[in-house]
């Protein structure tokens, strides 16, 4: 079996973020069994639409969800997401490499770490 190509350090900083939620770690566990409709999704887990929408906008930044609106049969709008095939292999080999493609400026507490680190 091959090995998913190694993502770019922005790509799985987005991942690795949009997984470091609970919320959104349930959604993709419920969005497993197969795709689904908002309000189905929110009963489901137990949160409300909006905040349900925020994390759904999460997932689908980070490319782990896609979401299509489409028309009921009494011509009510369902959005209905579903998972986006992937697979990420985290070893620390595969974070170095990341690490190096990455675009994204360090925050004050990232740099203080990396200084601290490095003495």
């Amino acid at each position: 079996m091959s090995r998913p190509p190694a993502p770019s350090g922005d790509d799985l900083l987005k991942v690795l973020t949009a997984l470091g939620n609970p919320h959104r770690m349930r959604i993709v566990a419920a969005l497993g069994g197969g795709r689904n409709y908002v309000s189905a999704l929110a009963r489901e887990i137990g949160i409300g639409r909006p905040l349900l929408h925020m994390h759904l906008q999460r997932l689908e930044a980070a490319g782990l969800v896609t979401g299509t609106l489409e028309l009921a049969a009494n011509g009510k709008a369902m959005k209905y997401f579903e998972l986006t095939p992937f697979a990420y292999v985290l070893t620390p080999e595969t974070v170095a490499g990341a690490a190096l493609t990455l675009t994204t400026e360090l925050t004050k507490e990232e740099k203080t770490t990396m200084k601290e680190t490095t003495s």
